[in-house]
């Protein structure tokens, strides 16, 4: 079933190109699908005017090259185009020129053309036209042109993928392929087996929305924000709070198309679905030589009644492979869907910043038992300061905010007599009944009372502001915006991730929770940034995700934070730790990093590449791997690399 303004309603790059967006209205569910549902209106409209109110830079500013494909002519390009509206429709296919100004908008009115947190200059990381498919045939479509013309294409779900690089082509002048406008329904939604089946188009907000009007007793499981697409999300390996906080664990099936223009269905869904009953007489033939009941049937195309119940085939489980790689463009995936339950939010603050180590190993038990409900988080103090949404200017120096200054901010966020304040803790407990929750609670709050000091806090607790009730709504699988008000931080601010795997190990060593926090900590002194750490703490492992905010107005601030990123992806790997996802031009430093057996890994995903994606038409670069065509010829950004990504830009000198 479509989900609400499913057809042509929505526009990319396109709404209000060269405008003021400060002064557009946000766009609704009902109006376009990557819009805010009803219920979030005011809170975005809010939250917009807050970040704008920091806003120094312009809507946009006169381009300065026209981009195009590496190895194309602008004649060449220019009929490649006209080939491409003539197959999918002119108002389909939108060229990316000089004549249209790129406009960084904000969360809910994103670019589709380039990163709206450019780390490098805002033109560099730009394609040279849009395409808007309609359903996997037209994906096809494009792919047979992009192979004919040699032309690499970089395939986005919504382009929301905020702090990674956004929609931006890892190659510049390569066709963005948006899935979202055009390919946004919820193809079905099956109550009994608590499962869906989605197009890159749909956001957590639509889904939500479209399970709420159906009133069926079901969650699904968001990140901190809701705009983004659900099968985008996965493809990336994302994380939410609820027990189906691992979003590519909890796919099932998906249909795809393979650099070759082949569509493939992965696990039951290679099976056809149910045959129709043999006919008794034989039947007329149509025009094109089948019988017409093979025309109908071969137009129904009933999936496979398993495609969402199991995810493995027969033979090798191949999904993995098109997660996190440049392997095949999906276009349909399923999901497992959370049968609504009982549930209890908390926080428990901790007074010392070396509480950390005991934090820790009081999770990991808790966590490989199951006790813990959900994927927790660990944060630091200071979030708690910018997720109110107030500005850094109350402290004036570029350096760090120091200790002190801190707890005499954050101690304002709490309830009185709660002392001092270094790490809070956010987690969640599900049963069905009141007893089984209440049970839980108290192994936590025993286990926990361990470290002196540490409060335990309910909802109930604390202000009808603070940051805990965001947290009931995500760990209940509601989708919302609070987390955008971290951006209002430093004037225009953008954000790059640090995301690093760690063991649930605390203190002792140099491969512990303890030691990549204080090297994370002291590179971001170094480098004179504000430490945002959050965990997502796991049985045996956390995501340990820094977020670097920066002016994306200010030139030595992104030099700064290359260089961070730079630092704390070399060092962190000198100690073993890789990061699980980063933005896209951190990821050939990431995937060098993983350098076992002379880089063994890299070189079967390129293996991988070659076979499948010969002409190295799709998304070349992404997540560090590329074909044979643009391999060894510079366009790698490598550990040691010396170039300015200001001044050089990241297309390689040849």
């Amino acid at each position: 079933m479509p989900t609400s303004g499913s057809a042509s309603s929505g526009q990319g790059q396109g709404q209000g190109q060269g405008q003021d967006q400060g002064q557009n209205p946000i766009p609704s569910l009902t109006t376009k699908y990557s819009g805010v549902p009803a219920r979030l209106q005011q809170e975005a409209v809010d939250a917009k005017a807050r970040l704008y109110s920091q806003k120094t830079v312009p809507d946009s500013v006169p381009r300065k090259k026209k981009a195009l494909p590496p190895g194309v002519s602008e004649a060449g390009f220019d009929r490649a185009i006209a080939e491409l509206k003539d197959a999918l429709g002119h108002e389909n296919v939108e060229v990316n020129g000089t004549d249209r100004p790129l406009v960084d908008g904000w969360y809910m009115e994103h670019p589709n053309t380039h990163d709206a947190y450019h780390i490098a200059e805002q033109e560099e990381l730009v394609c040279s036209a849009v395409v808007y498919p309609g359903n996997t045939r037209e994906v096809q479509t494009i792919v047979g042109w992009a192979n004919k013309h040699q032309v690499p294409i970089y395939p986005i779900s919504m382009g929301r993928n905020i702090g990674y690089g956004g929609a931006a082509p890892r190659v510049p002048g390569s066709v963005v392929v948006d899935l979202g406008r055009r390919m946004n329904r919820i193809v079905n939604i099956d109550g009994d087996n608590a499962s869906c089946v989605v197009e890159p188009g749909v956001s957590y907000f639509a889904l939500y929305e479209e399970i709420q009007r159906r009133g069926l007793p079901l969650w699904i499981d968001c990140p901190d924000l809701g705009g983004g697409s659900v099968l985008g999300n996965a493809i990336d390996r994302g994380v939410g709070y609820t027990p189906y906080g691992d979003h590519f664990a909890n796919h099932c099936g998906m249909e795809l198309v393979l650099p070759s223009g082949e569509v493939l269905r992965t696990g039951m869904g290679a099976m056809p679905g149910p045959q129709p009953e043999p006919q008794p007489e034989p039947q007329p033939q149509n025009s094109s030589g089948a019988t017409d009941s093979q025309a109908r049937d071969g137009a129904a195309d009933v999936p496979n009644p398993t495609w969402q119940s199991f995810q493995a085939a027969y033979g090798p489980y191949i999904d993995g492979i098109f997660s996190q790689s440049n392997y095949g463009i999906v276009t349909q995936m399923g999901f497992w869907l959370m049968p609504a339950t009982g549930h209890q939010s908390y926080m428990i603050t901790f007074a010392r910043e070396d509480d950390l180590a005991r934090i820790v190993d009081i999770i990991r038990p808790l966590a490989q038992k199951r006790i813990l409900g959900n994927i927790p988080q660990l944060r630091h103090v200071i979030q708690e300061l910018a997720v109110t949404g107030k500005p850094r200017s109350f402290w004036q120096y570029q350096k760090p905010m120091p200790r002190d200054v801190i707890r005499a901010r954050a101690s304002t966020l709490f309830p009185p007599g709660g002392g001092d304040v270094s790490w809070v803790f956010y987690g969640t407990q599900y049963g069905d009944t009141a007893a089984s929750i209440a049970g839980q609670l108290a192994t936590v709050r025993a286990a926990f009372a361990q470290i002196p000091d540490s409060r335990f806090l309910l909802p109930t607790d604390v202000a009808a502001d603070h940051y805990l009730h965001s947290r009931v709504a995500v760990c209940s699988g509601q989708p919302g915006l609070r987390e955008l008000d971290w951006l209002n931080w430093v004037p225009n601010a953008a954000h790059l991730f640090f995301s690093p795997i760690v063991p649930t190990a605390g203190g002792g060593g140099r491969t512990t929770a303890s030691a990549i926090h204080n090297l994370v900590a002291q590179l971001h002194a170094q480098h004179g940034f504000d430490l945002f750490p959050t965990m997502c703490v796991a049985a045996r492992e956390m995501h340990y995700i820094a977020n670097i905010v920066y002016d994306r107005a200010d030139r030595d601030a992104k030099r700064r934070a290359i260089a961070l990123m730079r630092d704390l992806i070399r060092h962190a790997a000198a100690r073993g730790f890789g990061e699980y996802r980063t933005h896209l031009l951190f990821a050939d430093q990431v995937a060098q990093s993983y350098s076992w057996n002379g880089g063994a890994l890299r070189r079967f995903n390129e293996s991988i590449k070659d076979a499948l994606d010969p002409n190295s038409i799709l998304a070349p670069g992404r997540n560090g791997i590329w074909g044979r065509r643009f391999r060894g010829q510079g366009w790698e950004i490598l550990d040691g690399d010396g170039r300015d990504l200001l001044i050089d830009g990241v297309v390689p000198k040849l």
